[in-house]
């Protein structure tokens, strides 16, 4: 919206200038800076801590009386609702009435048409004050600001002190670990740390919630010592390892990766592609038994993405294969199937066909909240498709960036793209390059916080790293792992990130945003 992107003539100024992008002040580099910056202020702890001032004084009991006096917010008579109504005024009946017929006394004014010229001047140039909707203080919000100087409640930000890793987890596989979901929301009946090892071998790890404040969904006294991932019985015990071991045969050309796999919100049924019959497959984690079989694509289906769950559990999945389109299905949360109809689950049917890609689709990501598809193939721009098939526009990569490998996307519409030998780039959703780096490693997993603000990497050489999505300005570097890097996902809270190895252990770390954010570190 501050951009003249289509170079419509908008005039000159008086000094001969010529009109085009909104002049932005000297502190915001570009509108995307604007924007970000404005939106970080906006929801930063500062302005809630000081939210109900402002409701007090706009809606509240500073908006008029002796309260507004002392608040020095007393404003022209004409700008109070009530003092004229407008109504009346634009009527043009009421312009022809001879000015005779209105009389003057204390409550009323003379409303000659002059006068109502200048009331409607007056108005359309500064506007009215809203309506008072309250006649008390409002309450302030809670925050963390607030929350820090309760008495007995542990400082919001003291994490910092703590140690990075919390756990290692080692799988008796020795597989390494390709997919990692950390679904761990309270209210789930079973929450967990889903993982998938290379030999698709998989674990559902219970995850005891001890992170968090004291009186926070999920917390427990007697779970507050125990650490915060429970290995599989299964797995741990090597009794069920059948119930646990996909053995259905896949394409032997298909390396399997974490895009092969996509776990439900509820960490009851996990989906497979990468078969032989082009199809891709849903188990169930509880029992490991096949629940159904999915066929869309001409060619094998090399990756699979879901987009955010809701209550209820129902989202988007997309398939992206080898005759390089995708496939849009919808995942019920209520019948735990592709498609709507139960009665007619062994043929779904595609929501939408995702066209434009060349070459086979290696890498895919649906956001619901911003209806948007963003995918890769093996060589050539990744493609914004909307989910009902429309394709919006391509994202073409800087010199050198042509095989995408990874994406991930904020719901803010930034889209964050791996492209092999260790280049990234940041696009906004319009298509415009804000940001590129390239680091000397070969990254295997990516993600974003839930504010989109973080970038997480990891990769072969084992170290995770902490990025600001914008700029890519380096955070943080965790201690080096003793092995590369596979998978990763972030805990519901958003304090612990677990780690999928080559080695075939997963890795929990002690991750907080905020003490990074710059507000925190000059402000706690």
């Amino acid at each position: 919206m501050f951009v003249n992107s289509n170079g419509y003539n908008l005039g000159v100024r008086e000094d001969e200038v010529v009109v085009n992008d909104v002049d932005l002040p000297p502190w915001a580099k570009k509108p995307e800076d604007f924007v970000r910056i404005n939106r970080m202020a906006l929801e930063s702890e500062f302005v809630s801590c000081q939210l109900h001032q402002w409701i007090d004084l706009i809606f509240g009991y500073k908006q008029r009386g002796p309260e507004a006096v002392r608040a020095l917010n007393v404003f022209h008579y004409l700008t109070y609702e009530g003092s004229v109504n407008l109504d009346s005024i634009t009527d043009p009946v009421l312009r022809e009435i001879p000015e005779i017929y209105f009389i003057r006394d204390p409550h009323t004014f003379l409303l000659t048409k002059d006068f109502i010229k200048a009331m409607e001047a007056q108005i359309q140039n500064f506007g009215q004050t809203p309506s008072q909707l309250l006649i008390e203080p409002h309450p302030p919000r809670s925050s963390a600001m607030h929350l820090c100087f309760l008495p007995q409640s542990p400082l919001m930000f003291k994490d910092q002190m703590q140690q990075d890793v919390i756990m290692v987890l080692k799988f008796p596989s020795n597989s390494p670990v390709t997919h990692v979901a950390a679904n761990t929301l309270p209210h789930l009946t079973i929450p967990a740390v889903v993982t998938v090892t290379c030999s698709r071998l998989f674990a559902v790890n219970r995850w005891h919630n001890t992170v968090g404040l004291r009186g926070a969904p999920g917390y427990s006294l007697d779970q507050a010592h125990h650490l915060p991932i429970e290995m599989d019985p299964l797995i741990a015990n090597n009794s069920g390892v059948n119930k646990r071991q996909i053995t259905d045969l896949v394409d032997q050309s298909i390396q399997i990766n974490a895009h092969c796999f996509v776990v439900t919100a509820d960490n009851r049924y996990i989906l497979i592609c990468g078969f032989w019959d082009k199809s891709f497959r849903v188990y169930s984690t509880e029992t490991g038994k096949l629940t159904q079989i999915v066929f869309g694509h001409w060619d094998v289906v090399t990756c699979l993405a879901r987009s955010e769950s809701y209550i209820g559990g129902d989202c988007y999945i997309v398939s992206g294969s080898r005759d390089a389109t995708l496939l849009l299905w919808y995942w019920s949360g209520r019948h735990h199937i592709i498609g709507d109809n139960p009665n007619s689950s062994d043929y779904p049917a595609p929501r939408a066909v995702l066209t434009g890609h060349d070459h086979e689709v290696v890498c895919v990501s649906v956001c619901a909240e911003l209806g948007l598809v963003i995918s890769g193939a093996k060589e050539g721009p990744c493609l914004v498709h909307t989910i009902t098939g429309d394709l919006l526009r391509a994202l073409e990569g800087p010199e050198n960036c042509l095989f995408p490998r990874l994406i991930s996307v904020s719901s803010e519409g930034h889209c964050i793209i791996y492209y092999e030998r260790g280049r990234f780039s940041n696009f906004s959703i319009n298509g415009k390059l804000l940001a590129q780096m390239e680091i000397n490693d070969s990254t295997r997993a990516i993600l974003l916080s839930s504010d989109g603000q973080n970038l997480v990497t990891g990769g072969d050489n084992g170290v995770v790293e902490v990025w600001q999505a914008c700029d890519f300005k380096q955070l943080y570097i965790y201690p080096g792992c003793d092995a590369g890097i596979r998978a990763m996902d972030l805990s519901h809270d958003q304090r612990t990130l677990i780690t999928g190895m080559a080695s075939g252990s997963i890795v929990a770390f002690n991750i907080d945003f905020n003490r990074w954010h710059y507000e925190h570190q000059n402000r706690y």
